[in-house]
Order: C-alpha cells, then sequence, then structure tokens
C-alpha cells in the first residue's frame, strides 16, 4: 500500500480522485440530455448486479493455538482470487446454510489463497463448532468477496492490539507496517501463552515488535493504560478483541501517548441510548417486550431461537426480517433506502421510540 494512498473502500478498491467522485456519483443519478426533462433519474443505476459468489475449497486446516483451527481456502479451479486489504473479512456460507463473517489472517499479497482462523465456542451460535467439526479438507463452500470495513491506514506510527483470535485482522497489518518500514507494535493478549494464535509468524516479523501478554503470568486482565503504554507517541490505535478490553482502551486513550483509535468489536455494542418497545410477531401474534438495554434480535431470538443471526452489528444482514407495521429507528450499516421503504429490518440492531410497537413477519 501506497503510504500516501487514502484508505480503500470496503472492497478493497482505492478511492477515486474527490472531484471525480463527486462527478461520477452526480452522472450515475442523471442523466440530462438535449430535448429531455434534465436532472432525470438514470435508468442505470437499478441494472447494477452484484458480483456471484465465490466458489472456495479448503484446501488445508491446521490448529494455530488451543481450540483455534486455521483454514486454508482456494478456488477448485487454482485460479487467482480477488484482491483483499488489510482488515478485510469473507463471508462464508458454512454447509449448514449459516452464514458468518472472519477476518482474512493472510497476505494480501499472495492471490492464490485466503486465510481465515476459528476459536471453537461451544456456546456460541454453532458455526464455530462447525467449522471445526465440518469443515476438512476438500469442503467446498461459498462465500461473498471480501470487504473491509476496518481500514489499515499505514499511519507512520502504528500500535496494534489484539485480543486472542482478534490478532487475525491485524496480523496483516503487521505484515503490510513491516513491509513499508512503519514504527509499529504489536500486543497479543490472552488467558495463556498456549492460547495466543500466530504468535511465531508474528516473531518472524520482529520478535521485539511484538509483545505477548498472558493473564497467567501477570495475574490477571491488563488495564486500558497498561496497553496503550506500549504505543509510541502520536500513535493510531488499531484494536480487535473482546468488549471489556475495548472499553478499557477507550477509556484510557485520553491520557495515553497514542493519538487516534480504530477498532473492531468481536459482537455488538453494549446499548446506551435505547428506548423500550414493543416487537410483534405477526399481525396476530404474540406481543415481546424489549428492554431499553437489549436488542430487538436478543428477544426475537428467546421466541424463535431458529432465528438465524451473525454479527450482531448491522452489517451482515443475516438477522433481516420483514417490517410489517410501525416506525423504526434504522441502525444498521447496510440496508439500502429502497429496501428500507420495502420493509426490510435488522433486528439487531434497529429500535423505535418509546411506547413503538413494531410487527414483523419472520
Amino acid at each position: 500500500m501506497d503510504l500516501h494512498t487514502p484508505p480503500p473502500d470496503l472492497y478493497g478498491r482505492p478511492h477515486a480522485d474527490r472531484f471525480m467522485r463527486r462527478l461520477t456519483a452526480f452522472g450515475d443519478r442523471y442523466s440530462p440530455a438535449l430535448g429531455s426533462p434534465l436532472l432525470r433519474r438514470s435508468p442505470r443505476r437499478p441494472f447494477v448486479r452484484p458480483a456471484p459468489p465465490l466458489q472456495l475449497v479448503v484446501a488445508a486446516r491446521r490448529e494455530v493455538a488451543t481450540d483455534v483451527v486455521e483454514l486454508r481456502l482456494t478456488d477448485p479451479s487454482g485460479g487467482p482470487l480477488p484482491r483483499w486489504q488489510p482488515g478485510a473479512h469473507l463471508r462464508l456460507t458454512l454447509p449448514s446454510g449459516r452464514e458468518r463473517h472472519y477476518s482474512l489472517c493472510g497476505d494480501p499479497a499472495e492471490r492464490t489463497a485466503y486465510r481465515i482462523a476459528v476459536r471453537r465456542l461451544p456456546g456460541g451460535g454453532g458455526g464455530s463448532v462447525e467449522v471445526h467439526d465440518a469443515l476438512h479438507r476438500g469442503v467446498r463452500l461459498a462465500a461473498c468477496r471480501p470487504r473491509n470495513g476496518f481500514a489499515f491506514c499505514a499511519e507512520p506510527a502504528v500500535l496494534l492490539l489484539a485480543g486472542g483470535i482478534g490478532v487475525t485482522p491485524l496480523l496483516p497489518m503487521a505484515r503490510e507496517a513491516q513491509r513499508h518500514g512503519l514504527d509499529w507494535r504489536l500486543v497479543l493478549v490472552g488467558r495463556s501463552a498456549a492460547t495466543l494464535p500466530y504468535a511465531d509468524e508474528l516473531d518472524d516479523l520482529d520478535p521485539a515488535r511484538v509483545h505477548r501478554r498472558t493473564d497467567d503470568e501477570h495475574g490477571g486482565v491488563p488495564t486500558g493504560a497498561e496497553l496503550l503504554g506500549y504505543a509510541p507517541r502520536g500513535a493510531a490505535v488499531y484494536c480487535c478483541g473482546p468488549a471489556p478490553m475495548l472499553a478499557a482502551v477507550q477509556g484510557a486513550l485520553d491520557g495515553s501517548p497514542a493519538g487516534a483509535l480504530h477498532f473492531e468489536r468481536f459482537g455488538a455494542a453494549p446499548i446506551t441510548d435505547g428506548e423500550p418497545f414493543t416487537v410483534r410477531l405477526g399481525a396476530d401474534g404474540p406481543a415481546l417486550a424489549v428492554p431499553a438495554d437489549r436488542s430487538a434480535l436478543d428477544v426475537l431470538r428467546e421466541a424463535r431461537p431458529d432465528l438465524p443471526s451473525s454479527c450482531h452489528q448491522g452489517f451482515c444482514g443475516t438477522c433481516e426480517v420483514r417490517l410489517l407495521a410501525g416506525t423504526p429507528d434504522h441502525r444498521d450499516r447496510r440496508l439500502t433506502p429502497e429496501q428500507r421503504a420495502a420493509g426490510a429490518l435488522l433486528p439487531c440492531v434497529s429500535r423505535a421510540a418509546e411506547g413503538e410497537t413494531l410487527v414483523v413477519d419472520l
């Protein structure tokens, strides 16, 4: 990545010149022509088709830490795979039909394979268990092209904070920082040394820049101030880990030498500005109370445990339901205005005003 190039978009493509981007957007929206109404809606936009899913095969698998398996995914024909940038993730459709997002942890320069690593979570939603138990060499999968909501901007000074399996999006960032000669550090946090994935690969980059910090050797979990103490002056911090770790880092940022914070969560952020409302299952179905501090998805899954879900953050679309009545507060990062107008709703993040009732069809 050129250090003077802006971060890529969600699909890993470089951003265009600002003026040309605005001009292109205007041209896409309107098609002025002599003798016809000016500012006419462009007929091209509805016909833009999404890219077809990728077909991948599990070419290899290995254990990279306790309860963490790495999969190497390739094109069945051996052809090159779409490009990606550090921080990108891959949405896989598992044999059961579940859809799950996994960060790419390989090298973007390698075009023949994608690498992901998954920690087994017996009490989770079933995706990680399926990966461990069902995805063996030779199994074929469908996947969406890599997307990136955690782009690496390659600032001159960088601190990478990884909580266990959270190292997966940060490992390619460390490679990129090393490749460009940046002033970088990476802190790998976990319960014990056996739970830390890819510690050996990080040491191969530069062991002096990699710091392991395990709970069993240091008397418990680290504070945000302790983690940020590794930051070079003015460094950009990239953090991926469990919610308590992110909260600790956010709380200690102002008193640290770091200058900026980028982060990716394992799950949904805590709800701090919600109001209680009601969600009804169909016009004649039961009415379920949604408390101010819980999501509609959590409440719906108590009534319908088979309701699919994945990211819990409003970007994957797995939990989409159809809105029949009510006025929602859409908080997702996926649905278009047209999809929302047609009744699409993501209950993992979307809410409603106090006392409002949303009637949904599952």
